[in-house]
């Protein structure tokens, strides 16, 4: 990774609509640079691929939470528990109090129950908190 492909990661994550001809004007480079430095990063596994962001009040799973898990014994295993639930959005290993971060997503408060329920079922799972999220004020 050099200076242009961080220049050009950050355009993608503004828009990863944008037209590679619009990227390399922007980054005053050929387009065919452009293209080159794309299909790299995406088979270095720099990009992942590219996606639509909706609001979170577009998205069909209205309600949303932050679940921390502390672990005991095996954390591996409860990430590739919890990496089975399609309620988990998102899962990130952190240190300090916690050991995991989990970002859930659920349509009714019942999901939502059932979920954290499995959770804290997990083989491993010492302790959880959990925290809905109300309202974004940044994406």
């Amino acid at each position: 990774m050099d200076p242009l492909d961080t220049q050009l990661l950050s355009l993608l994550r503004e828009n990863a609509r944008t037209p590679i001809s619009t990227l390399a004007t922007q980054l005053k480079v050929s387009r065919g640079t452009v293209q080159n430095r794309m299909d790299r990063m995406l088979e270095e596994r720099v990009l992942l691929g590219f996606t639509v962001r909706t609001t979170p009040e577009a998205a069909s799973h209205r309600i949303r939470a932050i679940t921390t898990v502390r672990t005991e014994g095996d954390a591996d295993q409860v990430l590739r528990t919890m990496r089975g639930y399609p309620e988990v959005r998102a899962l990130h290993t952190t240190n300090g109090r916690w050991d995991i971060v989990a970002e859930l997503a659920t349509d009714t408060l019942q999901e939502f129950d059932e979920v954290l329920r499995k959770i804290g079922k997990v083989k491993g799972v010492a302790n959880t908190e959990t925290s809905l999220l109300l309202s974004t004020h940044k994406l």
